[in-house]
């Protein structure tokens, strides 16, 4: 009788053993996989996975691997919001982690604070998910606003006064153009022109003739991906020589390759460091990781990297058995927490991450230059 209860006790306890090795930490993410801010997307969730897949090498997070379940929206708001249902009441993931887009990330915030399931990191600067506070959004990037603002002020001090602007015309859209409409008035300036695209069909046929007639020393262009991509070829071919400035949601490589010879000499505002600058502790572990991945790090692949650094952190704090509840707690305890060379301070009256911005200008090698 004995033996047979030390069978079943050495089963038990192998098949808890077991079940531990499986066990996991269920992360939802519903993100434009394909889509007009794919090349982007797939740069940012490789660096994400790159921290994720070293955490879990190492035994993961309180003995429990993270796993990232990613949900395609293609880049439609619509599918943003049923993907997200999907993964919050289907799928019953502790947390949401890199959406991406204005208009899809503020969609879901009802449905985020109907279930208290915390969003981290969502790639957008949109300052209305910075002020006033989203109990359940973590930001981690600074606003887009704070980028649109340094790009002016530089200018400014260059003396570049005829600047226009061109923007998709969506949330994300109007969200920039505040920014930009308060950095000309910092500066004492004016906008030369404002214009706006269509974001499901963008078409710059007949927009970008009327910029070259302006006549701008720089455009200031904000949209996603293959259509800002679109909108400068439109704008070059249409004889316009200004400076091209867009903001760092199009920070990546694949941005670079799609526009090919005319991505030489564009600016591209930043929200990281540099991904070739090694002095910071957090790009020096990405480009380790990413070298025995033998993968190019490039700014996009830092962004995601940063943060599942924060969600990971979370996580741990969160305990071995988290909930919902338990992580937005353990993220809100976060008091100026070392990235590596990045501090990132949260509390219940501030989740804005983040404030560190600069700009790079593309080279003719195709890399970000500072």
């Amino acid at each position: 009788m004995s033996r047979l209860k030390s069978f079943a006790t050495a089963l038990l306890v192998a098949t808890c053993l077991q079940s531990l090795a499986h066990a996991q930490l269920l992360v939802g993410q519903t993100v434009g996989v394909t889509g007009s801010a794919a090349a982007t997307v797939k740069e940012s969730m490789r660096g994400a996975q790159l921290y994720i897949d070293a955490v879990n090498a190492r035994g993961g997070v309180n003995g429990q691997k993270v796993q990232i379940l990613t949900l395609d929206d293609k880049f439609d708001p619509k599918l943003t919001l049923a993907n997200a249902h999907t993964l919050i009441e289907e799928k019953g993931v502790l947390a949401l982690f890199m959406t991406r887009g204005t208009p899809h990330t503020v969609g879901i915030i009802p449905l985020l604070d109907e279930f208290g399931v915390p969003l981290v990191g969502p790639s957008t600067g949109a300052m209305v998910l910075h002020q006033p506070l989203k109990k359940n959004i973590f930001n981690v990037r600074a606003p887009y606003q704070r980028e649109v603002k340094k790009a002016i002020a530089y200018l400014s001090t260059l003396g570049v006064q005829r600047i226009g602007v061109v923007h998709v015309d969506d949330t994300f859209g109007a969200d920039a153009l505040a920014g930009a409409l308060e950095g000309f008035d910092e500066n004492k300036l004016k906008a030369l022109f404002v214009e706006k695209f269509d974001r499901a069909k963008p078409d710059f046929s007949a927009l970008a003739p009327r910029v070259a007639k302006q006549n701008p020393q720089a455009v200031l262009i904000f949209g996603t991906g293959s259509a800002v991509v679109d909108g400068i070829k439109a704008l070059r071919a249409a004889g316009v020589t200004a400076q091209i400035i867009t903001l760092s949601n199009n920070a990546s490589g694949g941005f670079v390759k799609a526009l090919g010879d005319q991505s030489r000499g564009v600016v591209v505002s930043q929200v990281f460091p540099s991904e070739r600058a090694v002095t910071y502790p957090l790009v020096r572990e990405a480009t380790g990781l990413a070298q025995e991945a033998k993968i190019t790090l490039t700014p996009a692949m830092v962004e995601g990297f940063t943060n599942a650094k924060v969600l990971v952190e979370g996580l741990r704090r969160a305990g071995p058995n988290p909930t919902r509840a338990r992580l937005h707690e353990a993220l809100e305890s976060f008091k100026k927490f070392d990235l590596g060379g990045l501090t990132l301070s949260y509390s219940p009256d501030d989740h804005s991450g983040l404030d560190f911005t600069d700009l790079s200008i593309i080279g003719p090698d195709g890399y970000f230059r500072r």
